[in-house]
């Protein structure tokens, strides 16, 4: 995917951040629609696809993130939140929810563009080589590493984009335990504790794609004082 010819949906019910956030991302060369509610994102995204949906939480009617949650029943669109809580909880909440990413306000307009490139550049490309595909089988799931997919039987498993990054980094060392900080990096974020927190909840949410019994994992398994490994039948 070509950045610039992105198109991104803006949900913010607060109009002038609303106007400086299309703006700036219009100079930018990103496509850009704004909602002012999720009532009125519903509708748009009714007409249109998306590559990205940046999203306020605190919004009158129909949270940011009662609708995070809705939409990643349907598709596989990633999310940015918009929020102005700081607490680590708030942040984990949200990506629980299926968002891919959260930034608090106040924010630098260049920390945004820098997390959306983040994002899009995780996502799969649309074309891909014609060659056998190279899948790894978990149980009933297969993942397939040329085109980023996990299928259960005829079904394609939604993931979100940083579900989408991690199987790429996990299926390119099966068998290697991968440690929380190390994840961190290979997923381009800043290092911390509540990034590697962060990861845990990603893990979590994964493994409730792949395990029988996500309290049990028999795939993603957790090697205790190493992290995380892929371990495909």
């Amino acid at each position: 995917m070509s950045t610039p010819d992105a198109h991104l949906l803006i949900v913010d019910d607060d109009e002038r951040i609303r106007t400086l956030l299309q703006k700036f991302l219009l100079r930018h060369g990103f496509l850009v629609t704004a909602a002012r509610d999720a009532a009125h994102a519903r509708r748009v995204l009714s007409g249109l696809e998306f590559d990205m949906i940046i999203l306020d939480v605190m919004m009158p009617g129909e949270d940011g993130l009662s609708l995070t949650r809705a939409l990643c029943e349907t598709m596989k669109t990633p999310i940015l939140l918009l929020t102005a809580k700081g607490e680590t909880d708030n942040r984990i909440e949200g990506l629980e929810a299926g968002a891919d990413d959260y930034l608090a306000k106040p924010f630098e307009p260049k920390e945004l563009l820098l997390r959306i490139n983040a994002i899009l550049r995780r996502m799969p490309d649309v074309e891909t080589p014609d060659v056998a595909p190279k899948v790894l089988s978990l149980g009933p799931i297969r993942y397939d590493m040329e085109r980023g997919e996990m299928w259960e039987g005829d079904e394609l498993v939604r993931l979100t984009a940083t579900e989408i990054q991690l199987m790429k980094i996990f299926s390119a060392k099966p068998g290697e335990a991968l440690s929380r900080s190390n994840l961190v990096e290979e997923l381009g974020r800043d290092r911390g504790q509540a990034q590697e927190r962060a990861v845990d909840v990603q893990i979590t949410r994964l493994r409730r794609k792949i395990e029988a019994d996500p309290k049990q994992p028999r795939y993603l398994q957790t090697v205790r004082g190493a992290g995380y490994m892929l371990t495909p039948d």
